[in-house]
């Protein structure tokens, strides 16, 4: 009986592969610590020319430089940290904006349901006369306007019942509401702020922040928030 078996006997273990000895690059490589920072200082001293020394300034320029650095990084690493905890700090605080009614500077409402009606207000920084606050329906069509007569600089608060001028409840959707009004016999337009509701909060990247997502399929940044409560 035959056998065979693998045997090194007598042969130069340097003839075999050899197990890669070097370290694979991990990313740790790409920055300098302080012991590193040492290292090379005490190299560069242990091969200076002895005809022209380093220059205490030098050195402390260069100490200096690294410290600074070395510094900066951190407080980057700290930072990116802060920022962090203070999105989700403020994530939570969103989440209890939740089935709340917030106002938005818009020119558009929702009504979830029949006759819901719609809120708000008239953003005015000067005294109108002859004020008209208009509902239209997506197809464009005016189911109510409301006079508002002459109206001094402020907000001018408005409630639209979610009925049209003969007093029939309109159906849920979005409405436009705009206002428009007298300023020395010439007709200006004015903003207009709604309170809409929010259905759910969502957590964008940091460069977005907080977002809510309101009633009627609409998305809004947190710090779009003019004011909580109806």
């Amino acid at each position: 009986m035959s056998t065979i078996s693998n045997t090194t006997t007598g042969l130069n273990n340097d003839l075999y592969w050899q197990e890669e000895t070097v370290k694979v690059a991990d990313g740790t490589e790409q920055s300098l610590s302080q012991e590193d920072f040492f290292a090379l200082l005490t190299e560069q001293l242990a091969n200076q020319d002895p005809t022209k020394p380093v220059d205490n300034d030098q050195m402390v320029s260069q100490m200096t430089q690294f410290t600074t650095a070395d510094g900066i990084n951190k407080l980057n690493e700290k930072f990116a940290s802060f920022a962090t905890s203070m999105t989700s700090n403020q994530a939570l605080q969103a989440s209890s904006l939740i089935g709340q009614d917030v106002l938005v500077e818009a020119n558009v409402g929702y009504m979830g349901s029949e006759g819901a009606g719609i809120s708000g207000f008239v953003v005015n920084d000067q005294t109108v006369q002859d004020m008209e606050i208009t509902i239209t329906n997506s197809t464009g069509e005016i189911v109510r306007t409301i006079n508002a007569g002459t109206q001094a600089p402020g907000n001018i608060e408005f409630n639209w019942d979610g009925t049209d001028s003969s007093g029939n409840l309109m159906p849920p959707g979005e409405y436009q509401v705009s206002a428009s009004g007298n300023v020395n016999g010439e007709g200006v337009a004015i903003s207009t702020a709604v309170h809409r509701h929010v259905s759910s909060v969502s957590l964008a990247g940091s460069s977005q922040g907080i977002i809510l997502n309101l009633e009627g399929d609409v998305s809004i940044n947190l710090n779009d928030v003019i004011q909580i409560g109806s």
